[in-house]
């Protein structure tokens, strides 16, 4: 583990990789400028440990990350020198799980639809091949998409503004969150983007306190990740504006008019240099 003062946090989707084509190669020469100079890059998404896992080899990125959207923060064994209280082992990972389970999500899901009317349709209710065609993703990795611990993607397929509002109720009188991801609203309890990074932050600055952390989002799940940083960029939507949400709910943040993997570079770049 290195003194690097910096720890950057990256959302996925939309932000290092392309909204459509799931990139990241504009992003590379940022990418090796940053393993150089030992600044590590932690994905914060929501997307499963498998997706992340896949990606972190092609990529060769060895830091912490952390899974839908702030259920599960893992970090590689032997990351840092203390010791990594109330984690459990998940192959090579300590990971914290800080969410509730997922066959509770995929049985709550089902339930409150019953009782709003609304009609959705969740991951765990679709084929692989519908996941894939519902997120442009190629079959085998929608095939990692639907090994879930935390988190139930899910869509409304058709139903009344009154049934929606009606779902949204009775997902808080359960004390579940309800969050709106690039593509899928996502039913999740207890997991927050913020806490796990500022859970994860924690490890960091043990021993040493002077850590500037950065975070790069470009939607509404990404407000409690960029609120929970010293710096934060909100990179450009796929059609080129900035997501309202985002700018309302976090003051000082820089804008990137540049989307994705551009953006991404051009962010990082400069914050390298300063």
């Amino acid at each position: 583990m290195s003194h690097s003062h910096l720890v950057i946090l990256t959302d996925l989707d939309g932000t290092l990789l392309d909204h459509r084509t799931y990139s990241w190669k504009p992003a590379a020469e940022a990418l090796h400028e940053c393993e150089r100079r030992k600044v590590p890059v932690v994905f914060c998404t929501s997307k499963t440990r498998v997706e992340v896992e896949v990606l972190r080899r092609l990529i060769g990125n060895s830091h912490p990350f952390i899974t839908e959207n702030g259920g599960g923060v893992f970090i590689p064994h032997g990351y840092f020198p203390h010791r990594i209280e109330n984690a459990v082992t998940v192959k090579t990972f300590h990971c914290l799980a800080l969410a509730r389970p997922y066959a509770e999500m995929c049985e709550a899901l089902e339930e409150i639809a019953g009782e709003s009317g609304a009609e959705v349709v969740g991951f765990h209710q679709m084929r692989v091949k519908e996941i894939a065609e519902n997120s442009g993703l190629k079959p085998k990795d929608a095939e990692l998409a639907r090994l879930r611990d935390f988190d139930e993607p899910f869509f409304f397929a058709g139903t009344t503004p009154r049934a929606e509002q009606r779902f949204f109720e009775l997902a808080q009188k359960r004390r579940l969150q309800v969050s709106r991801g690039g593509r899928f609203w996502h039913l999740h309890s207890g997991s927050d983007k913020g806490r796990a990074v500022r859970e994860l932050l924690q490890h960091y600055r043990h021993g040493h306190n002077k850590i500037h952390a950065a975070g790069l989002g470009d939607s509404e799940n990404d407000i409690p990740m960029l609120a929970a940083v010293d710096h934060a960029f909100l990179l450009a939507g796929p059609s080129g504006g900035h997501d309202p949400q985002v700018v309302a709910r976090v003051p000082r943040i820089t804008r990137v008019d540049a989307a994705g993997p551009s953006g991404w570079k051009e962010a990082v770049l400069s914050l390298l240099e300063s």
